[in-house]
């Protein structure tokens, strides 16, 4: 009985990895389309990506063209021969961005900055509402002249002497040392 159970597992998950495998294949064809792979990629995975870190790309930017083919045709022969226009157009064929356009400033922060005071000042606001309308006032025992008291009334009882406030106080002159 064991046996069986043992190979049931076993073939189950031989089939499921199957399935998986064949699934998965079909995913990542039917999202690159007729792009050509033509390296391992950053994630290892056929996808493209403009990156400074990984310039070179799993698959081509663009799917293979009567224009592009014979454009690839041509640049195995000399490239003196190609113009400026045919070399744009096969590194366009390959990649989206160059690396002035990838490196330059895209203006997102300004985003993330007005995000952050939005939140900031939605912050703010709530705060000052709970303030206003759900916290009671400070007790009286804040104000200056109780707080001096209380100190008074602390070095009259010659509170913690050793380390304390009271340590800090000179009893014979009637001041701070």
């Amino acid at each position: 009985m064991a046996n069986v159970n043992l190979a049931s597992v076993v073939l189950r998950t031989a089939l499921r990895a199957k399935i998986g495998t064949r699934q998965s294949h079909d995913m990542i064809t039917q999202k690159i389309g007729k792009r050509e792979v033509v390296g391992h990629g950053w994630n290892g995975l056929p996808v493209y990506a403009d990156r400074v870190d990984y310039p070179m790309p799993a698959i081509r930017f663009k799917e293979n063209t009567r224009d592009v083919l014979a454009l690839r045709e041509k640049e195995k022969g000399d490239w003196k021969k190609m113009s400026v226009q045919e070399k744009k157009a096969l590194y366009r064929a390959s990649f989206c961005q160059t690396f002035a356009e990838m490196k330059h400033p895209t203006g997102e922060w300004k985003a993330c900055l007005g995000a952050a005071l939005i939140a900031a000042s939605m912050s703010l606001i709530g705060m000052m509402l709970l303030k206003a309308f759900v916290y009671e006032p400070i007790p009286e025992t804040f104000d200056e002249e109780h707080q001096k008291a209380q100190l008074k009334r602390m070095l009259d009882l010659n509170i913690n002497p050793i380390h304390g406030v009271s340590s800090k106080w000179d009893y014979d002159n009637n001041k701070w040392k």
